[in-house]
């Protein structure tokens, strides 16, 4: 049996890891290896103390700096596809929303036919009103503007062909759940609950939220600029199409004097600032296209790579 690598994001949350760390040897033994990504910590850094004390072995890589979880997952997965290309791989976060017992389930997910990827989605969750109303007008967005659904997040299971193919796409540091929409991968989805936090408050605000559900439109940045230029065109179309019956109804007494300059002066208006618009998003995918296809070494963020023996 290969061992189960375990990759995690850790920012001044030195509890929740440890704990964290202990609970993933309860729940599968001393088949797991630690790929902590410790995310530019400066009061609580992860100590090789709270691996190994939990009876496992690992690695912990220290950034330079604080990037976020999501480049530090990137990080972590471009360490595992150049050292664990073998074996399969788990990305979760460290404070206890992503229960290490629910893993198992992911893992079976990812033993069917044509999977490359197990991802979970949340049966039920634990958090505030105004949290689940934003994530689902969040969701109708991404949905109208992308043309794709999502509903999961990082806790996802990779066989090591997702493993690959994953940590060369330059996408991956902007939005780990769009990355794996976007990767072509075969999906398996798993529905899994979501426990509550083992300690403290989580870091990311209302508008840390925001900004990162609005990474995930980046990473379809061109169908989204498709899909604009395509509505521009279509109101393009329908205020030539009033401008042109104006005079038409204006003959037959349809259209009084006045109505007809304003009307004819807000669909000028219009049909003006539609162009101007599709302009500017057909250059922006001329940008868009041209973006390396290839995600940097993600040796250039780390600081110090530290084995860690039990």
């Amino acid at each position: 049996m290969s061992p189960l690598t375990i990759v995690t994001p850790v920012y001044e949350d030195r509890e929740a890891s440890s704990r964290l760390f202990r609970e993933l040897r309860a729940a599968h033994g001393e088949e797991v290896f630690i790929v902590a990504v410790d995310d530019g910590s400066v009061r609580e850094p992860i100590e090789t103390q709270a691996i190994s004390r939990a009876g496992l072995e690992g690695v912990i890589l220290r950034l330079k700096r604080n990037v976020g979880h999501q480049q530090a997952i990137a990080v972590g997965l471009g360490y595992v596809a150049e050292n664990l290309p073998e074996a399969p791989c788990v990305v979760m976060d460290s404070d206890g929303e992503d229960l290490p017992a629910t893993i198992r389930d992911l893992l079976l997910c990812l033993d069917g036919e044509n999977v490359d990827v197990a991802v979970a989605q949340r049966k039920s969750r634990v958090e505030t009103l105004r949290f689940k109303a934003f994530y689902l007008v969040y969701r109708l967005l991404f949905r109208l503007l992308s043309g794709r659904y999502i509903s999961f997040g990082n806790f996802i299971a990779l066989t090591p062909t997702g493993i690959a193919r994953l940590a060369c796409m330059h996408e991956l540091g902007t939005h780990i759940a769009g990355t794996v929409l976007s990767s072509k991968l075969r999906l398996a989805v798993c529905p899994i609950d979501r426990g509550p936090r083992y300690a403290g408050r989580s870091k990311m605000n209302f508008a840390g939220l925001v900004l990162h559900g609005f990474r995930a439109l980046m990473i379809f940045a061109e169908d989204i600029l498709i899909r604009t230029t395509l509505a521009c065109i279509g109101a393009a179309m329908m205020s030539l199409f009033t401008i042109g019956a104006m005079p038409l109804l204006q003959t037959i007494g349809w259209a009084p004097p006045r109505w007809f300059s304003l009307v004819l002066g807000i669909h000028f208006i219009l049909l003006l600032q539609t162009s101007a618009l599709t302009l500017m998003t057909l250059m922006l995918i001329g940008v868009v296209r041209c973006g390396s296809p290839i995600a940097p070494d993600y040796k250039l963020l780390v600081d110090k790579i530290q084995p860690v023996r039990a």
